[in-house]
């Protein structure tokens, strides 16, 4: 027996190894065997392993086993030389029937695989302990392994994990991540060491390696991170500063990186003008509703540190209280209220667009400037949401929607278009199951139903959003087939949408319904001069390209003239 023996590859036989795609983990009793693949490799469980989770490919797997020949000949085993045999799973360093099955083992587990020549050692063997051609059995136990991610999958940054975080949040672009980490170059020379570094994700720290490594990490994790130059310090490499040794010219890096904790940083809108960095995680799952009544201890200040509002922090100090979505509030301060949980305590940085604008303001306690970026200190104490439709009654149902019409209208009036669309959408919503309701109930239905979706029809051809509001006047016409004002404003809709033809039908049939309705007729008249300049449009076009074509065709006749007028070329020799 070879104490030296160390599961070598086969020669070539890993070039061509795909892991994943019809490799499937076998589910097994034990005792049973199953093939794995579509090469002849099969594994007979012997002993159940922990968990779900399996391996992956690039990851440190340590092993014990015992290699046998079909006719019990033993010719290694690592449990008689008392030492676990570690290799890195897919890359090579053993057969690829080692390679295959080990992907499907759990921690603990005991299995015995069975190994064709193909997905062992082949026509060769490996003399003198392996003959040609030999199929090879082997009791594998799956004693750990230590996970290796190829984080940019190009080999450029792998992250070995050391310690496992908790849960299984992790990291965003805009979130303050909060680190210890030490750098040293492959010779093990030290060039940076730091406990306790904050910085924003997007921004990094110290090299590109950290910002993209942090994303995958989890609180409380800690890896080794193997870097090249890419994402290291490149060709340049860097120069000694401070407490920091030199990074020389294409230097790769090994560091030991641990995330301590984290703060999540959100953008509200979308659009970077209200950011809320979470302080204090907030309790449940449940967040305040539009309309719902909150509760807050805020502070409020300026840029240089002027305080123009502050409530609920004195002892016997009057909580600040609003009701969402109701413009009680700046609309950054309401928005992202929204976005709470009870108990939550976040920092809100807020743009002029989403405060006081560029008017001034008297507050509380100072005057706001125009154009003023606004600081908040926001602990939501409680909040009491507004009555879900699913919570209400029929007549509620009703009602509610009454209500939220009404809402809507005046939103409407004053210009506030995106915010009445929301009040109809709410409106329908409270009452789009109607099934159960009485003969009475269902009129009153399809009449709020009808003049919210008409509403909002309008508000989404103020805002420009045609292909909502054409869809909004079918369902309408859905109800109400004879509906004048549906027809009028689908056809609007369709003209914006270059649609001219059913937009003819419409206004054509909507006119046949209401002959008077002058703002049909001026509609139409709209339309056939859309029309008389889609026509003329049309004509150029085409009267353009009939053009090009007619020149090409007399280029290609003057071509082929010119060819025939051309002498022989005569034959000096003749």
């Amino acid at each position: 027996m070879d104490d030296d023996f160390d599961m070598p590859p086969a020669d070539s036989m890993n070039d061509d190894f795909n892991f994943g795609g019809d490799l499937e983990t076998p589910v097994l009793k034990v005792g049973e065997e199953k093939e794995i693949g579509q090469q002849g490799l099969k594994k007979k469980l012997l002993k159940e392993g922990e968990g779900w989770n399996t391996p992956e490919v690039g990851d440190e797997v340590q092993v014990h086993y015992t290699g046998t020949l079909l006719d019990g000949t033993k010719f290694d085993s690592s449990r008689d030389r008392g030492t676990p045999f570690g290799f890195t799973l897919g890359q090579g360093q053993v057969i690829k029937g080692w390679d295959q099955g080990i992907v499907t083992m759990k921690k603990g587990e005991n299995a015995l695989f069975t190994i064709p020549a193909e997905l062992a050692y082949g026509e060769s063997g490996s003399p003198p302990t392996i003959p040609p051609n030999a199929t090879l059995q082997f009791d594998v136990e799956l004693l750990s392994w230590t996970s290796v991610k190829d984080i940019c999958k190009d080999g450029g940054l792998f992250k070995k994990i050391v310690t496992e975080g908790e849960k299984w949040e992790n990291p965003k672009d805009l979130d303050e991540v909060l680190v210890n980490y030490e750098a040293r170059l492959e010779d093990g020379t030290l060039v940076a060491k730091s406990d306790g570094v904050e910085f924003t994700v997007e921004d990094g720290y110290f090299c590109p390696a950290l910002s993209k490594a942090v994303k995958t990490m989890k609180k409380g994790e800690k890896v080794i991170l193997s870097v090249k130059p890419q994402y290291g310090f490149g060709e340049k490499g860097k120069p000694a500063h401070g407490d920091e040794g030199a990074v020389p010219p294409n230097a790769s890096l090994e560091i030991t990186l641990e995330l301590v904790s984290w703060k999540t940083v959100s953008d509200v809108t979308d659009d970077k003008k209200v950011i809320k960095k979470i302080l204090k995680e907030g309790e449940g799952y449940e967040r305040p509703n539009e309309g719902a009544v909150v509760k807050l201890k805020v502070i409020g200040k300026l840029q240089d540190g002027t305080l123009f509002l502050k409530k609920g922090h004195d002892d016997e100090g009057e909580l600040f209280e609003f009701k969402t979505d109701e413009e009680q509030v700046i609309d950054g301060l309401d928005r992202a209220v929204l976005t709470m949980k009870k108990g939550e305590v976040a920092l809100l940085t807020i743009a002029p667009e989403y405060g006081f604008g560029s008017s001034e303001s008297q507050q509380e306690l100072a005057v706001v400037p125009s154009n003023s970026t606004l600081y908040y200190e926001v602990e939501l104490v409680s909040f009491e949401k507004e009555k879900e439709s699913w919570d209400m009654n029929t007549p509620e149902k009703i009602e509610g929607a009454g209500n939220k019409k009404e809402e809507g209208n005046a939103l409407f009036k004053a210009g506030k278009y995106a915010k009445a669309s929301k009040r109809y959408e709410k409106a329908v919503k409270f009452i789009e199951y109607d099934t159960s309701f009485s003969v009475e109930e269902k009129k009153s239905s399809k009449t709020l139903k009808v003049a919210c979706n008409l509403n909002n029809a309008a508000c989404k051809l103020k805002l420009k959003d045609y292909k909502q509001a054409e869809k909004l006047c079918t369902k309408v016409l859905e109800l109400e087939s004879t509906n004048v004002k549906a027809l009028y404003r689908r056809a609007q809709a369709y003209i914006q949408l270059a649609d001219l033809d059913l937009a003819e039908i419409d206004i054509k049939k909507a006119l046949e319904l209401d002959p008077d309705n002058r703002e049909v007729k001026l509609e139409y008249k709209t339309l056939k001069e859309k029309m008389k300049e889609y026509n003329k449009k049309q004509a150029k076009f085409y009267g353009n390209m009939f053009n090009k074509l007619h020149k090409l065709d007399s280029l290609d006749n003057n071509k082929a003239e010119s060819k025939d007028a051309q002498p022989m070329n005569v034959d000096s020799k003749a």
